[in-house]
């Protein structure tokens, strides 16, 4: 027996199936990354919660500046990291009216100039006279990270200020660190860029030079950020990092479960498995809410 065709049920079987990939389509989030030891650790931990939640999730780890003007074009959807008010500012400023700053989940960061702490000295204006103590590959040297993030930009401006005889050398985050472990291991000087949240204050015994005239600002808060309307887009997951928050003693543990992996997405899904009951708080924020 034939089956009859009725076009009222095909157009209903199209409705649903248009629905169904227009939900799809809402369920997908690019997430703008950098390639920082904090950045890398939230932004795998979220895409492993956001997986659970049936989002389809991209990391794009492009530089600062393509960051905020991938947003600025809607080719990002969002990034977990804005510091505020001091780090970031120049970023921001070009797209403060088209992007959209949300609440913060780390409330008080450090930035500067970072030796161990058995080096004797306590103040950036030191490094003047020991300038010679803190040679790298034969010249007095502040060893940094990229040149076009914001904590370089600062050190030429430190650089500049304290009138210091060093220059700055950019290398990736994890050459530099490789160095400051070469350097700790052999008990020998270095300076080098360094922010908390980091890693490296859980494993190595480092201090912050101090910084009189506040080139590098005094602490910052850590926001996530948005391409323009996305809260009206996604009010789930906008009420979820809402809620979302880390103390620095929970984000040392997420980046050092990952540093000791060497994995970010195993390191992430061993501090998600471990702090299951945190999670689940911030998720409770988008209950009322439909994804």
């Amino acid at each position: 027996m034939e089956k009859a065709f009725y076009p009222f049920a095909a157009a209903a079987l199209f409705t649903l199936a248009s629905t169904a990939q227009a939900n799809a389509q809402e369920k997908s989030v690019v997430i703008g990354t950098n390639n920082w030891a904090e950045n890398v650790a939230v932004a795998n931990l979220w895409k492993l919660v956001l997986d659970d939640h049936g989002y389809d999730v991209k990391l794009a780890d492009v530089s600062k500046s393509a960051l905020y003007a991938g947003m600025d074009s809607n080719d990002i959807d969002l990034s977990l990291e804005i510091w505020l008010p001091y780090t970031d500012k120049s970023f921001l400023e070009p797209y403060k009216n088209t992007l959209e700053v949300h609440e913060a989940w780390y409330d008080k960061t450090g930035l500067g100039l970072v030796v161990p702490s058995y080096v004797d000295i306590d103040t950036i204006p030191e490094l003047v006279e020991h300038a010679d103590e803190f040679e790298y590959q034969g010249s007095p040297t502040i060893l940094g990270i990229d040149s076009g993030s914001a904590i370089a930009g600062m050190t030429e401006d430190a650089i500049e200020t304290y009138d210091l005889p060093l220059q700055q050398v950019n290398s990736s985050e994890p050459a530099m660190m490789s160095a400051l472990d070469s350097a700790y291991r052999d008990h020998e000087p270095m300076v080098v860029t360094l922010w908390n949240p980091h890693w490296a204050f859980a494993n190595y015994d480092l201090k912050y030079l101090e910084d009189p005239d506040k080139v590098y600002g005094d602490g910052d808060t850590i926001y996530w950020f948005s391409r323009q309307g996305f809260s009206k887009d996604d009010p789930w997951l906008t009420a979820v990092l809402d809620a979302w928050h880390m103390s620095d003693a929970s984000l040392s543990d997420l980046m050092a479960e990952i540093e000791s992996q060497d994995d970010p997405v195993e390191g992430a899904r061993t501090w998600l498995d471990e702090n299951q009951d945190r999670v689940d708080e911030w998720l409770a924020a988008g209950e009322q809410i439909q994804p």
